[in-house]
C-alpha cells in the first residue's frame, strides 16, 4: 500500500507544484509583517474555498482549516506554517520582488503557507484514501513577541478534539534542495530580549571628571556580561548572549546623559534561563550604581526552546526515508534561533523539521534574514509531497 501512496502523493505534489509556486510568488510580492497578515489571510481564504474546504478564523489574522478523511474516523493531526514578514528591504531582482517596501520574506514563511496550501490540495484530492482529520493551522506572527502560537492556542486550534501531533517545517538555505532534516530532543534555543538603559551625568567630553560617563560604564557592563554567561554557564548547555543595538547619542565632545542597550539571551535549558536572569541583573545593579550610575534592566522572557518529541521524530525519519530515500535525509546541528513553533511542543508531542531549499550551482545560498534570500522553487513540491505523506502515515499509524 505505502507504494501505491507514495506514488500517488508525488503525482499529485507534481500536478499541484505550478498552483504552489504561483501561491509563493503572490505571497512573496505582498508580504505583511507580524500581526498585519490582513491580506495573506483573505489571499489563503480564498484560496482555501477555491480548493473546497471549510475554514474559520482564528487570532485575527489566522485561518484554521479541516479535511476529514472519508474512511472513517481517527486520530487529528495538525499542521502548522507560519504567515509574516520581515521589515527588511529585498535586494533581490526577481518579477516577484516584494511591492511593499521595506518588508521582506526574508525567512520563507511565504514558502511555508505555500506548501501547506497545496498539502492541503493533496489531502483533499486523496480523502477517500485515509481515516481521521488533517487539521491546518495558518498562523501569524512568528517572528515578533509574544508570538502568533500563543494566541491561536488560545483560540482554541489544539482543541476539540486535541492533535494527536503538530508538524511544522522550516525552509533552510544550508541544505541541498530535495533534502530534509529531523533533529531530534531539544534543537532551537529559548530567546528573551534585553532592554538596559544605563543613565549617567553628561558634560564636556574633555571634563570627563566632572560627569558620570555612562558610555564607558554600558562598555564595561557588556564585557562584563558577557563574562558572566561564558563563565557560569555550564559549557555542554549552549548559550548565546549578543548585543545589537547600543546607542549613546552624544558627539565628538559630548559625553550623554545615558546610553540605550538592546540584545538577545539564548539558550536549551528552563533551569539556567531563569538562573542567568537574575544573575544579569544583579550584576548589572551592582556595576552600574558602584561607577556612579543607574540602570534600568529589563528582560522580556520570549519563546520557550523547542522540544522535538523523540518517539515523533523517530517515525517521521522512517516515513521521509520512504518518501524521499535514505540519502535525502540530512543531520543539522542545533540552531541558536527561536521559534514559536516551541509553545506547540509544550502542548502535544511535535515536530518541526527543516526543508532544504539551497541551490549553490544557482547562486541560491544567502542565509535567512538576508535582504538576498530566495530559495530552490523545486523544493516547494518536495516539502508538499513530503508534509502530506507525513500526515497520511501518521494518521495510518495511529490507527494500526
Amino acid at each position: 500500500m505505502s507504494l501505491n501512496i507514495i506514488t500517488l502523493i508525488k503525482e499529485q505534489a507534481h500536478y499541484f507544484k505550478d498552483d504552489v509556486i504561483a501561491d509563493r510568488r503572490h505571497l512573496h510580492a505582498n508580504p505583511e509583517l507580524s500581526f498585519e497578515e490582513f491580506n495573506t489571510s483573505a489571499y489563503v481564504q480564498k484560496r482555501l474555498k477555491k480548493i473546497g474546504i471549510g475554514f474559520k478564523i482564528i487570532a485575527n489574522t489566522g485561518v484554521l482549516a479541516e479535511i476529514k478523511g472519508q474512511k472513517g474516523d481517527g486520530p487529528l493531526i495538525a499542521l502548522r506554517a507560519d504567515m509574516d514578514a520581515l521589515p527588511i528591504k529585498e535586494e533581490n531582482e526577481v518579477n516577484y520582488k516584494s511591492g511593499n517596501d521595506g518588508v521582506m520574506h526574508a525567512c520563507g514563511h511565504d514558502a511555508h503557507t505555500s506548501v501547506l496550501l497545496g498539502v492541503a490540495s493533496i489531502l483533499n484530492a486523496i480523502k477517500d484514501e485515509f481515516s481521521g482529520t488533517v487539521r491546518f493551522i495558518f498562523q501569524p506572527a512568528e517572528e515578533k513577541l509574544p508570538g502568533g502560537a500563543l494566541q491561536v492556542i488560545a483560540g482554541g486550534a489544539l482543541d476539540n478534539p486535541s492533535p494527536t501531533y503538530v508538524i511544522g517545517q522550516h525552509v533552510f538555505p544550508q541544505i541541498e534542495s530535495g533534502k530534509i532534516a529531523i533533529p531530534r530532543g531539544t534543537c532551537m534555543a529559548s530567546m528573551d530580549e534585553i532592554v538596559v538603559t544605563v543613565k549617567g551625568r553628561g558634560g564636556h567630553a574633555a571634563m570627563p571628571h566632572i560627569t558620570v560617563d555612562p558610555v564607558q560604564i554600558a562598555s564595561q557592563l557588556v564585557v562584563s556580561l558577557q563574562q558572566l554567561v561564558s563563565r557560569m554557564a555550564n559549557p555542554q548547555m549552549p548559550t548565546v548572549l549578543s548585543f545589537g543595538k547600543f546607542i549613546g547619542d552624544g558627539a565628538i565632545n559630548v559625553i550623554p546623559d545615558s546610553v540605550y542597550m538592546e540584545g538577545t539571551f539564548r539558550t536549551f535549558n528552563d533551569e539556567w534561563r531563569l538562573e542567568a536572569h537574575e544573575k544579569m541583573k544583579k550584576l548589572a545593579k551592582s556595576l552600574v550604581e558602584g561607577m556612579g550610575g543607574t540602570c534600568e534592566f529589563n528582560i522580556h522572557c520570549g519563546y520557550p526552546a523547542l522540544n522535538n518529541h523523540a518517539e515523533l521524530c523517530e517515525a517521521m525519519n522512517m516515513i521521509a526515508k520512504e518518501f524521499l530515500g535514505e540519502e535525502n535525509i540530512v543531520t543539522i546541528e542545533n540552531l541558536m534561533a527561536a521559534e514559536d513553533f516551541a509553545y506547540y511542543s509544550r502542548q502535544r508531542p511535535s515536530v518541526f523539521y527543516f526543508l532544504g531549499v539551497g541551490n549553490a550551482e544557482n547562486n541560491i545560498t544567502a542565509p535567512l534574514h538576508s535582504p538576498r534570500f530566495n530559495i530552490d522553487e523545486n523544493a516547494l513540491e518536495t516539502g508538499t509531497g513530503l508534509m502530506a505523506y507525513f500526515a497520511f502515515q501518521l494518521l495510518r499509524r495511529e490507527q494500526h
